[in-house]
């Protein structure tokens, strides 16, 4: 079983795709992170339903994630 915060900290500056609660897809590069899965995302780019938005750095609340993948 692979825990989240291991997967994140292999992860810093590579390209992340996020699903989060409410639908959206988040796509872009960790850039950092904390024990909450709060997380820094430069690139970024939101889809939600047939609509995309580059959104450039962010910073997610970790409560808002249901699931992490790799690109």
């Amino acid at each position: 079983m692979t825990l989240p915060l291991d997967v994140l900290e292999k992860s810093v500056n590579q390209k992340l795709c996020l699903l989060l609660k409410d639908g959206r897809l988040v796509e872009g590069k960790l850039s950092g992170y904390d024990e909450y899965m709060n997380m820094v995302l430069d690139d970024v780019e939101e889809t939600y339903e047939d609509t995309k938005r580059r959104l450039g750095t962010i910073i997610l609340r970790g409560n808002n994630v249901v699931s992490i993948s790799l690109i």
